[in-house]
């Protein structure tokens, strides 16, 4: 588990941890990323009743060509690798596991024979911000990572979730570690990619992990999205165009043209009507009411502009920022 600055949520992360019913050992390493805050006091009052189980790694200063995630992570696995575990769980700090998660887990990924399984903890949607736009990131992420593409191994499509993340030592060590994805700021797709290429890869939706961060808002959301938007174009003008073109066609021409009249009507008002029922379940994932669904060509609005967003941000040579690090700047990785 890499940490920095997770004072508010860690402590509940690590609880989860400790509370797990999987048979098998199991032991925890939680790499404090450079903190400022009071991260390593609550991670050690949080295991102060089993402290033999948990492993507090201090990071050493980030190399050059590694990013933040990517170095805390491989320091992690190194520490590990000396139980030679059959797996390695990869966990965010913000992330509550519920007794059965990393049974299940294991399970999935004995019984198909996988090397990777993600499972894509449910996100905070509590405030009027998360309830709007954080449904439509889990099924803008779908889209573009169809679950049944991803554990296809006729596709090439790889892709996993960063904050519940389990992959074998083996497969692991076959790709070179994580060396291997050192530079990459999308870590968890990249190391879904690496694995799939001798391995399979499963991914979904957990019922039974979920994030308790919050966001700051619409502009706390926005921030997230744009961090990586444009690295994630490859900083490509052409496929930010052919972005952009996309998702006016197809979420923001619709609710347009119903007021056209006659034939554009009936159209725009159809493909508004199969954009909404393709979205309900995700709301309903979420728990949220199908009158939701209407609103999805403004949330892709919100999503366009956050990508336009980040390309200008990259351009400018500010590049995304996390946890006061500079990520993506167009005159190179800043960490």
């Amino acid at each position: 588990m890499p940490a920095r600055n997770e004072t508010d949520v860690i402590g509940h992360a690590i609880g989860s941890l400790l509370k797990q019913d999987y048979a098998g050992p199991l032991q925890i390493f939680v790499v404090d990323d450079h903190s400022s805050d009071k991260t390593v006091s609550v991670v050690h009052e949080a295991a102060s009743d089993e402290g033999e189980r948990l492993t507090m790694i201090s990071s050493t200063p980030l190399p050059i060509g590694w990013t933040g995630k990517t170095w805390a992570l491989s320091q992690g696995i190194k520490e590990a690798a000396k139980f030679a575990p059959d797996f390695f769980l990869l966990s965010d700090a913000d992330i509550i596991h519920s007794p059965d998660s990393i049974r299940s887990l294991v399970a999935l990924a004995q019984s198909g024979d996988h090397d990777l399984v993600s499972m894509m903890a449910k996100l905070r949607c509590s405030s009027l911000a998360e309830r709007a736009l954080i449904p439509a990131f889990v099924y803008f992420f779908l889209l573009l990572y169809p679950p049944q593409w991803v554990g296809s191994v006729t596709h090439k499509t790889a892709a996993a979730a960063g904050g519940n993340i389990l992959v074998r030592r083996q497969a692991l060590e076959r790709m070179g570690g994580v060396a291997a994805i050192r530079t990459e700021l999308i870590d968890d797709c990249a190391l879904a990619r690496e694995i799939k290429r001798n391995g399979r890869v499963q991914l979904g939706l957990a019922q039974n992990a979920c994030s308790i961060r919050s966001y700051a808002g619409f502009g706390g959301i926005g921030r997230m999205i744009s961090r990586n938007a444009f690295y994630q174009l490859r900083h490509s003008v052409c496929l930010l165009i052919v972005t952009v073109v996309g998702l006016a066609i197809t979420y923001l021409a619709p609710p347009i043209v119903v007021f056209f009249g006659g034939w554009a009507t009936v159209c725009g008002g159809a493909a508004w009507l199969l954009m909404s029922t393709t979205f309900w379940p995700t709301l309903r994932f979420y728990s949220l009411p199908p009158l939701w669904a209407p609103l999805l060509p403004f949330v892709a609005l919100f999503y366009t502009g956050a990508t336009i967003h980040s390309a200008i941000q990259y351009w400018l040579g500010y590049g995304g920022e996390w946890k006061g690090r500079l990520q993506d700047a167009r005159n190179g990785l800043l960490n």
